[in-house]
């Protein structure tokens, strides 16, 4: 089992981020596919058309979201954790993703830099 720890900068407000990472209607217009989301522990998400699913675990409202993410066909889970710092007029996003099955763990960074940051900083940067 492998993990990632980043960080990313988006020139936003941890607010504009944190709603865009769990609204479902900002969701799909920075990933282009349907999701499901709602901010209650315990409730299950749905992110790009089923992609990626799992239960939310834990929110702090504009500072922190926590879930337990599935992985089609494996047995194990793994836990994402992202923690919004504000830093000037930018907002430092600290990613976790721990537990990576080592066969899916260069996808996963893959699809943290180009399916998930680049489009939300293009969103939110525009």
């Amino acid at each position: 089992m492998k993990a990632i720890k980043k960080n990313y900068y988006i020139q936003s407000t941890p607010e504009h981020i944190y709603t865009a990472l769990t609204n479902p209607l900002t969701i799909e217009m920075w990933t282009g596919a349907s999701a499901i989301m709602d901010t209650v522990p315990g409730s299950e998400f749905s992110l790009w058309d089923g992609d990626i699913t799992g239960i939310n675990l834990e929110f702090v409202e504009n500072q922190k979201i926590k879930q337990q993410w599935y992985f089609e066909g494996e047995e194990g889970t793994s836990i994402v954790t992202i923690t919004l710092y504000p830093e000037g007029k930018k907002t430092r996003i600290e990613l976790l993703h721990i537990e990576i099955p080592d066969e899916a763990f260069e996808n996963i960074l893959e699809g943290w830099n180009q399916y998930y940051f680049k489009p939300l900083t293009l969103l939110l940067e525009d």
